[in-house]
């Protein structure tokens, strides 16, 4: 992947995509080596259960999710994270609608069409 972010980006400015199903993806910045990601769940939205070959940091930055990462559930809320290794089965169910920030390394190419 050789395109990467601008060096500023501006929540206000900076295009937030409907991915359906109730999420929302803005993204925060990136380069080849890393990537983070606002998503925004409505209320009862699911990330899908999934695995890539990225390493994965996730932050509640706002809202309750019910995280599966590998078979384990836990409930995390405001200020919780996780770190989902590579290739491992994820995915999160929002009762209460929330906001999470992901990053990523490498980063997803797939979120920038390449």
């Amino acid at each position: 992947m050789n395109k990467q972010s601008e060096h500023f980006l501006f929540g206000n400015e900076t295009e937030i995509e409907d991915l359906g199903s109730g999420l929302k993806r803005q993204m925060l910045g990136f380069n080849h080596e890393l990537m983070a990601v606002k998503v925004f769940f409505d209320k009862g939205a699911e990330g899908y259960t999934h695995a890539h070959r990225h390493s994965q940091v996730t932050y509640v930055e706002e809202g309750e999710f019910h995280f599966s990462i590998g078979g384990e559930m836990k409930i995390l809320r405001k200020g919780d994270s996780c770190l989902i290794p590579p290739h491992v089965e994820h995915g999160a169910v929002c009762p209460t609608g929330g906001i999470l920030i992901d990053t990523f390394s490498p980063a997803r190419e797939d979120f920038v069409g390449e």
